[in-house]
């Protein structure tokens, strides 16, 4: 039996639900900070989603929506894209942002049995280290991988294999929690077992490959809902459950 050795998170929608009530939110902000008559509803943005990446999802928008705006492009997504994560950061530091259920006592649980954590996302680092900051310690977590630190964005398991390459693993002694279709793709062609935690945004899309599909990580008092696997004597997801999916 393989030694589980690391675990590693996905950011957005996976540790806290933050596309909705926060990147989006913080996109609008930014949109009408620049005076641009643009708004990104909650449906709209469910769609975006399937686009990885804030500023690829902003190009996207302007090619499907505002095809013949006159500005630089090059210029104009960088702009509201730093907009956009200052926004983002003050939605954080207001405390509007929680973690999901289970992931703070799911991730103390691993730092204190020295199982070693990681992230993967195709979220900017300021905002993958906002979120850690205002509710974790980013210093447990051994590798960061953010942002545009690989070139191709998930579904690309290049993310994946970054850091697998850092810590010196196998995909075999990791377990990744991810929350999307984009994710799970990457994390699988990595050769990597993993959890889905689904939400609003993700509820039907495609999770055949995953190791287990729940709608949260569960607490003691507030147990999880099994979508795709079978644990029915156990309703919190822990160090535990983790190394009998390894």
């Amino acid at each position: 039996m393989t030694q589980l050795k690391a675990l590693i998170f996905d950011v957005d929608g996976t540790l806290a639900e933050t596309e909705r009530d926060g990147h989006r939110i913080a996109f609008n902000r930014a949109f009408s900070e620049a005076d641009l008559n643009w708004y990104w509803s909650e449906n709209l943005y469910g769609e975006l989603l399937e686009i990885s990446g804030g500023k690829e999802r902003i190009r996207h928008y302007i090619q499907q929506y505002h095809p013949k705006i006159k500005e630089s492009l090059e210029t104009l997504i960088p702009q509201l894209h730093q907009a956009k994560t200052t926004h983002y950061c003050d939605l954080l530091s207001s405390g509007e942002i929680q973690l999901r259920p289970g992931v703070k006592r799911l991730i103390e649980e691993a730092y204190n049995q020295k199982i070693r954590l990681a992230i993967a996302t195709t979220s900017a680092l300021p905002n993958a280290l906002a979120l850690l900051e205002k509710h974790l310690n980013p210093h447990w977590f051994e590798v960061i991988a953010a942002g545009d630190i690989v070139a191709d964005k998930k579904p690309s398991p290049d993310i994946y294999n970054y850091v697998l390459e850092k810590m010196d693993l196998n995909p075999e002694e990791c377990l990744v929690f991810e929350d999307s279709f984009h994710g799970l793709q990457a994390a699988a062609q990595a050769n990597l077992k993993t959890i889905i935690t689904l939400h609003d945004y993700t509820k039907n899309q495609d999770f055949s490959l995953a190791s287990l599909v729940l709608n949260n990580l569960g607490e003691p008092h507030n147990n999880f809902t099994v979508i795709r696997g079978d644990f029915p004597n156990k309703g919190y997801f822990d160090l535990e459950l983790a190394k009998v999916l390894t």
